[in-house]
């Protein structure tokens, strides 16, 4: 690939987020742009995020991980705006930047939550293109 042709592809990409992230920061973008260079690297058809899909992921039904955390709605409710409840009762603070707009800016913390949060839902973690899609619906709520 040329240098030229390089360019021009980081810049689509770089687009792509900025146009699908609303509420996001510079920190959110440039986690952001980590899970892209990951999935660009995994796979050679890598568009951009998307928030269709981020919405599929938090919404779905999943049978790979702990029967009683089949989706993100178990324990984060089905409104993105508002609080939700783990298992154990304690509150999580709303998952949409535009009700807490720190959420998403620390990459470490982020994948820890992932990590736990996949394997506990999907059984898996969840691979960059899942969690760059996953926060880009975020972004927009």
């Amino acid at each position: 690939m040329t240098k030229t042709s390089l360019l021009t592809t980081a810049t689509a990409l770089l687009m792509a987020i900025a146009l699908d992230t609303a509420q996001a920061g510079p920190a959110q973008k440039a986690v952001l742009e980590h899970f892209a260079a990951l999935a660009k690297n995994a796979d050679t058809g890598f568009q951009g995020f998307s928030a269709e899909r981020g919405k599929k992921l938090f919404f779905d039904q999943h049978s790979g991980g702990k029967p009683e955390t089949p989706s993100c709605t178990t324990c984060h409710g089905t409104d993105p705006t508002k609080s939700g409840r783990t298992r154990a009762g304690k509150e999580i603070k709303p998952m949409a930047l535009s009700r807490t707009p720190e959420r998403f800016s620390d990459l470490k913390k982020v994948e820890k939550w992932f990590r736990r949060n996949c394997r506990n839902v999907m059984g898996r973690e969840c691979t960059p293109l899942e969690k760059g899609d996953f926060i880009t619906f975020m972004a927009n709520q």
